[in-house]
């Protein structure tokens, strides 16, 4: 068993913008893991935010001696030391593990879905993400999601209250918020907050600061709209400290360190009675695929992030009126397009 990996560019349709900063360009890790003529894709889309880069990837990928192993089925041993190596590189184990599970649904022949006895006409609804701008872009880039009935609306900036007006004058569909941390104080995140109920707002994402998990449980105490946490919810352990401070959790593949974990953070959400979203960053069909296999255990998903660029090296999962749409190709479901 071994693998290879190289970085790749991802080209934004648009320039996107969050509370944190904006970008044209995402660059990725695709990781292939070949083992009896069969090739496991897998991708780590790095965040600044954790503390990853693409060299940082590659620096921790090139630690990593699979060939110790046998064979991919040895999943939760391979898993196990890939995840001791190192307190940190969620994106990076995130790419060994796609990789080893689109291998081990390859050699038998069936989707992830079917692997894990997933019903793949119960997938959600999935939104499409509007970041930052004027509201002349804003307006261009609400007609380029006509097929999605949810909306997803990056806020967190100086504009907020003109965005949400913007989107309102062409369009009543549902609109979901992420301020991505950007509202730093309580006060303030219960007044933009109250006001988004009065816009018809179904849920805010990460309101306030990871790092203030009081002032998220006293803005929650003041508000309707259910909170869903997102850099607050990394891990599995992260899971049982959400119960009372949100309604929610956003699970990232690149948060989480891939699909082992991901599989254990929605049960454990479950168990707490908080509901769950499956989220992603700027990605290729290859993670947005592979997080796409779980979606019919969620309530919530967000996974466009290969709709917001021009150059996908894959092809993958696919949405139909904005459901997403599970083929039944083997493993994660994706083929080259490069």
């Amino acid at each position: 068993m071994n693998f290879r990996f190289s970085r790749y560019d991802l080209r934004l349709k648009h320039t996107f913008t969050i509370a944190r900063g904006a970008r044209n360009v995402s660059p990725v890790v695709i990781l292939e893991l070949e083992h009896e003529g069969i090739v496991g894709y897998g991708e780590a889309a790095p965040s600044a935010r954790y503390g990853e880069s693409v060299d940082s990837v590659a620096a921790f990928l090139s630690r990593v001696d699979v060939a110790r192993f046998d064979n991919p089925f040895q999943l939760e041993s391979v898993l196990s030391y890939v995840d001791g190596l190192s307190n940190g590189d969620t994106a990076a184990k995130a790419a060994i593990d796609l990789a080893l599970h689109d291998w081990i649904g390859r050699k038998l022949g069936i989707p992830l879905h079917q692997y894990w006895g997933l019903d793949k006409s119960k997938t959600p609804l999935t939104s499409f993400t509007i970041g930052i701008d004027t509201p002349q872009v804003i307006e261009e880039k609400v007609q380029e999601a006509e097929a999605y009935p949810i909306l997803k609306i990056k806020l967190g900036g100086e504009n907020d209250e003109e965005i949400i007006r913007t989107i309102r004058r062409i369009t009543k569909k549902t609109l979901r918020v992420d301020a991505n941390e950007g509202w730093k104080v309580k006060e303030q995140a219960v007044e933009k907050i109250k006001w988004l109920e009065q816009e018809g707002v179904e849920f805010v994402e990460q309101p306030m600061p990871a790092s203030d998990l009081d002032g998220t449980a006293w803005t929650r105490e003041r508000v309707t709209m259910p909170l869903i946490a997102d850099e607050n919810s990394l891990r599995l352990h992260d899971v049982p400290k959400l119960r009372g401070v949100f309604d929610g959790i956003n699970i990232k593949l690149m948060k989480c360190t891939g699909l082992r974990e991901a599989v254990r953070m929605i049960h454990a959400a479950k168990a707490c009675g908080l509901k769950v979203m499956m989220g992603c960053m700027i990605e290729s069909s290859v993670a947005i695929s592979a997080a796409a296999q779980l979606s019919p255990l969620i309530e919530y998903a967000d996974l466009d992030g290969n709709v917001l660029i021009t150059n996908d090296p894959f092809d993958g999962v696919r949405s139909l009126d904005g459901r997403l749409a599970l083929s039944d190709r083997p493993g994660i479901g994706v083929e080259r397009n490069i």
